[in-house]
């Protein structure tokens, strides 16, 4: 706390004089006795030193106490000051806040012209200067504010003024406009013996002039406000009401009769009465106007000097109040300094009584001697005594007292060179020691971890700068090889189209040449149409005894499939396991070959699937179905028995076979697709001629097959008979052979059924050959146009083919070339993000070694920090595990709660619409109790949708329009007038509305 500099200083400083001279208090030098050694000197200061700090403590916490003594009492009476401020800011308030009050009802009346010339520039300037505030001119602020609480009730007295001058006015008027009609009074007396038109038309004059005079009397309030009233009520008033009446009725029957000499005599002494009673209440009215306003100026004038006394008043009781304060906290002052001067005179008796005391003792004392002869004066025998005694005791401890210092000071220079040997040994202390200390194991493992963290870190860097490295080369070279590949393809592509447009041009010539040779061929055979007609009626009677053959066959084929698979059954039975797979890779051989013959005979139309697989069977299917196959087999099954395979690696040769051989068959598919195709553009007669000769071809194949089944059948009995040599296999063979027995009576009857259907195909043969030789120059004819046709045929559907396969080749060419594009794109856009990504991984390498070097320094920092950082975490992890804990625990009861309150939730909104229910229910059954009846409910039910129905805006008409922006509903006729006098707002909403929003509404 920093005190005031004191007055005394500033008026020194100011005076021209000289300084005067300081009055110096002189203290008597400490003795501080004999002394032995340094410290004894050093104890001896040490103490005076004490007592001098002690001194000054407690000179410190007196000051401290006065300063807080005054802080508080300051603190007071700044909150005192703060209450008046308050206290006065409050009423001048509201001292302003009723001013305000009573100017807005003066300035509620509009002031006349007069009356505004008269106002004065300052109020103006006033103004002007209030919209010109600043808001850290807070002083001006306050002053302003007098002024304007001022200038406020000089506008009060302004306004009473203007009041004042109305009335005034008012009464002038009045008094006047009584003058005004009594001239007229008299002016109508002397001019009574006029016409009836003139005294009519003076009588209107009277009239309006009444009128106008009577017009606005004026009314005081309480407040010194006047007001203008259409009629002055009084008591005189109302009384003279009837009469006025009747004077009007009487002078209008006297404008209307005519007029004699004696009436206006009796009328005139009547109107002279009124006109004095008028202006005699007219004169009360005012005294009483006056001494009213005056005793209210007088009333507010000792209300002003009330409320001045009172604020005075009240100013001096806060001045008391403070002053009653300050002198309290003097008074409490003054209290603690007399306290302090009593322990001072308490201190100064106890010094004087000392004194006393050894005055008196000085004054019973004698000369005394001591042992050496010396005479000491001014002390008592008895106390010399005593003080040689203490004198011999004091020695007698000085002696032991020596002695024991003596000891300790030779203890205390061990102790001195112990110290210095335990400095020296501190400061080389041995690396054993360090190195059993706990805290330097807790430092060397901190060290090894961080250590080999800031080895990774550093390999990591290494190892990012090579990645950098690295990635940008192969950057580079991936960019060159993508250049150089880029170029290739486009040259490939030029190239490719070049050969493509090439072939193209080619195969439009071959096209051409087709198309015009195809015509030829097309006008030979219209010549020969007859002729076919003749062929195709023979070969439509050979193609129905084909047909019945084929059923024959294919029923003959049924036979042998299930001949074949009774057989496989007993092949099953009779061989080893292992033997199995090897037969379930011969049946689906055998299925396949089948399969392939019967889809040739079987279902189908007979005119286009005999020929899709016969026709190439001679070339390709022979070879395969014949004796060869059988033999094949065998062979296979001798190589798995000989090398031990197992079932699994059977099963897969056999599949691997199955795929080989459904290819081999896809192939041949294709072929014959293409063949069809060829068959398909070739006349019908050459059709049914190759048709027959593939049926003749494929029944030879199928009688070979079935042959050679059989003969492997046989073989492969033998074979079996030979290997079974055990009496269960004799069984089984018994069994067998009982079987082959059955099967070689069905083969019989097979081969009965064989050699007739061959007898039956040998007379067809012979019939056909008979045909042929009569067709047979025909048919030399037909083939070398069927050959040309075939031949031009083929190579148009090759050219077909190479024009397709040329023209997918292009559009997938196309696909690649935008594929390509896409591609160099994507590479492009891959090439700037990584480029972009080299900039930010060289930048991150860059704040990368800059983060190094600051690792590296607060390594240092974290080892210190670890060991602690160690201990925390364990109580951490302590605390955390019960943080978790109680989490968990928490999450499950806010799961609960969540559920049971959305539970709780769902009940209640439930419940609250099954009250809404009731509610309207049990109203409803109110009502009908309350009424008696359900018919006058029911009627108040209708009576309520009724005004539901009708407008809201005119409650006349029914809701029949509806406004499609707000969707309220009114009738159509209110819209219409609302519209139409351009009220265009909705009633409800106040929303605009225009022609096209409202529509017409129809409730059913």
């Amino acid at each position: 706390m920093s005190s005031k500099r004191p007055a005394e200083d500033q008026g020194g400083g100011s005076s021209s004089g000289p300084p005067a001279k300081k009055l110096l208090t002189r203290f008597e030098p400490v003795r501080i006795g004999t002394i032995g050694n340094l410290e004894e000197l050093d104890m001896k200061v040490l103490r005076f030193q004490n007592k001098k700090l002690v001194e000054r403590i407690e000179q410190r916490k007196r000051s401290e106490d006065e300063l807080k003594r005054r802080i508080d009492s300051l603190e007071n009476r700044q909150r005192t000051d703060d209450a008046v401020l308050m206290i006065v800011n409050r009423y001048w308030n509201q001292l302003d806040e009723d001013i305000r009050v009573l100017l807005q009802r003066f300035d509620a009346e509009t002031a006349d012209e007069t009356e505004t010339k008269n106002e004065s520039d300052e109020t103006k300037a006033f103004l002007t200067l209030l919209s010109t505030w600043d808001k850290q001119e807070l002083e001006q602020k306050l002053g302003q504010r007098v002024e304007f609480s001022k200038r406020a009730i000089g506008k009060l007295l302004q306004a009473f003024d203007r009041l004042l001058q109305r009335n005034e006015k008012l009464n002038k008027g009045i008094q006047g406009k009584v003058n005004q009609e009594v001239e007229e009074l008299d002016l109508s007396a002397t001019s009574i013996k006029k016409e009836p038109g003139d005294v009519k038309m003076e009588v209107d004059e009277k009239k309006e002039g009444e009128e106008e005079s009577g017009e606005k009397p004026v009314k005081t309030d309480e407040d010194g406000e006047t007001k203008v009233e259409p009629d002055v009520k009084t008591e005189g008033s109302e009384t003279e009401k009837p009469e006025t009446k009747k004077e009007e009725e009487s002078a209008e029957s006297e404008t209307k009769v005519p007029v004699k000499e004696e009436e206006p005599s009796e009328e005139k002494p009547e109107i002279l009465s009124l006109q004095v009673i008028v202006k005699e209440e007219l004169a009360e009215l005012q005294r009483e106007n006056r001494r009213l306003h005056n005793t209210a100026t007088y009333l507010h004038q000792r209300h002003h000097e009330h409320t001045l006394e009172v604020a005075e008043l009240q100013d001096k009781l806060t001045a008391a109040e403070t002053e009653i304060a300050e002198l309290k906290n003097k008074m409490e002052d003054l209290e603690y300094y007399h306290g302090s001067a009593n322990e001072k005179v308490d201190k100064l008796d106890r010094h004087l009584n000392d004194a006393l005391q050894k005055l008196k003792s000085f004054e019973d004392t004698t000369v005394v001697h001591d042992g050496s002869g010396k005479g000491v004066t001014g002390v008592a025998k008895s106390k010399f005594d005593e003080m040689m005694y203490e004198l011999e005791e004091q020695r007698e401890l000085a002696t032991n007292r020596l002695t024991e210092l003596e000891k300790l000071s030779k203890e205390h220079q061990e102790a001195l060179t112990e110290i210095e040997k335990l400095k020296m040994d501190l400061q080389h202390l041995p690396e054993s020691v360090i190195v059993d200390t706990t805290e330097y194991k807790c430092l060397q493992s901190q060290f090894s971890v961080l250590y080999n963290d800031s080895m990774q870190i550093r390999t990591q860097l290494d190892d990012t700068r090579n990645l950098l490295q690295t990635s940008k080369n192969t950057h580079l070279r991936h960019l060159e090889q993508l250049e150089c590949d880029e170029l290739e393809a486009q040259k490939k592509l030029r190239s490719e189209c070049i050969q493509l447009e090439d072939n193209l041009a080619q195969v439009r010539r071959e096209y051409e040449m087709l198309r015009i040779e195809f015509e030829q061929t097309l006008a030979q055979n219209e010549q020969t149409a007859p002729i076919n007609h003749e062929m195709r009626s023979l070969i439509q009677s050979l193609q129905k005894h084909n047909q019945q053959l084929k059923a024959e066959a294919s029923r003959s084929r049924r036979r042998a499939r299930e001949i074949q698979a009774e057989m496989n059954k007993m092949k099953a039975e009779g061989f080893k396991p292992e033997e199995k797979p090897e037969q379930a890779g011969e049946n689906p051989g055998g299925g396949n070959e089948q399969s392939e013959t019967g889809g040739s005979g079987g279902g189908g139309e007979p005119g286009i699937s005999t020929p899709t697989l016969s026709v190439p069977s001679p070339p390709h299917m022979g070879t395969k179905t014949e004796g060869d196959p059988g033999k094949d087999e065998e062979k296979e099954e001798m190589e798995f028995r000989e090398k031990g395979k197992t079932d699994l690696e059977v099963i897969k040769e056999l599949r691997a076979q199955l795929k080989f051989y459904e290819r081999q068959a896809q192939a041949s598919q294709k072929e014959l697709k293409l063949l069809l195709d060829m068959y398909k553009s070739a006349p019908k007669e050459q059709r049914d001629k190759v048709q027959l000769m593939a049926c003749e071809k494929k029944f030879r194949q199928e009688i070979d097959e079935l042959k050679g089944q059989i003969k492997r059948m046989q073989e492969n009995e033998r074979k079996e008979k030979r290997k079974l040599a055990e009496e269960d296999a004799i069984k089984k063979i018994s069994k067998m052979e009982e079987k082959i027995a059955e099967l070689s009576k069905n083969l019989a009857t097979q081969k009965q059924r064989e050699e007739a259907l061959l007898s039956e195909m040998e007379v067809t043969g012979q019939a056909f050959e008979d045909m042929q030789e009569q067709n047979m120059r025909l048919l030399q004819q037909l083939k070398e146009k069927d050959d040309a046709n075939f031949k031009l045929m083929s190579e148009r559907i090759k050219a077909n083919q190479i024009q397709k396969l040329l023209r997918e080749e292009k559009e997938v060419l196309a696909d690649q070339v935008v594929t390509l594009q896409s591609q160099v794109e994507a590479q492009n856009l891959v090439v700037r993000k990584l480029e972009e990504k080299e900039q930010i991984l060289q930048n991150t390498v860059t704040t990368m070694e800059k983060e190094l070097g600051l690792t590296q320094q607060a390594l240092e920092m974290h080892k210190r920090k670890a060991v602690e950082s160690s201990q925390t975490a364990a109580d951490l992890k302590l605390h955390l595990d019960k943080y978790q804990a109680q989490l968990k625990e928490a999450q499950v009861s806010v799961a609960e709660k969540t559920g049971a309150l959305e539970q709780e939730s769902f009940k209640y909104k439930r419940m609250q619409e099954e009250i809404a229910k009731l509610q309207r229910k049990l109203e409803r059954s109110k009502k009908i109790e309350m009424a008696g009846a359900a018919d006058e409910v029911l009627m108040a039910e209708i009576a309520e949708y009724k005004e539901q129905l009708t407008c809201p805006s005119c409650k006349v008409n029914k809701k029949d329009a509806v406004l499609t922006k707000c969707f309220h509903v009114f009738c159509l006729e209110c819209l219409k007038t609302r519209y139409e006098t351009r009220q265009r707002k909705c009633p409800k909403c106040n929303g605009g509305f225009g022609a096209n929003d409202y529509h017409r509404l129809y409730i059913s």
